[in-house]
């Protein structure tokens, strides 16, 4: 039998990060571990840095070429990426 006053650890730390108003953090760094599944291990392969800040996705790749087919597909990265947090946390993506 469970106790129905128990808590799990990941409600814990949902309401830690509600409380000290971090609840971004979380939906952040969830976008961030979702680059690889998005995009799939040979853009993933090329991703040099990868960073959320102010609903702006910078991402570093180590091709021009590779630069220039992303900066197309920028919409449907964007969608994708939001989609895994079920919010829009995402507005932009910066490539560089």
């Amino acid at each position: 039998m469970s106790d129905p006053n128990l808590t799990t650890l990941g409600e814990m730390i949902k309401a830690f990060y509600h409380e000290n108003q971090r609840d971004g953090a979380l939906d952040e760094q969830k976008i961030l571990d979702s680059w690889k599944v998005v995009v799939g291990d040979f853009i993933a392969s090329h991703t040099l840095k990868t960073s959320v800040k102010n609903g702006v996705f910078y991402v570093k790749v180590d091709a021009d070429s590779l630069k220039n087919e992303l900066l197309y597909a920028k919409s449907m990265l964007i969608r994708k990426l939001n989609s895994k947090v079920d919010k829009e946390i995402l507005k932009d993506i910066v490539i560089i």
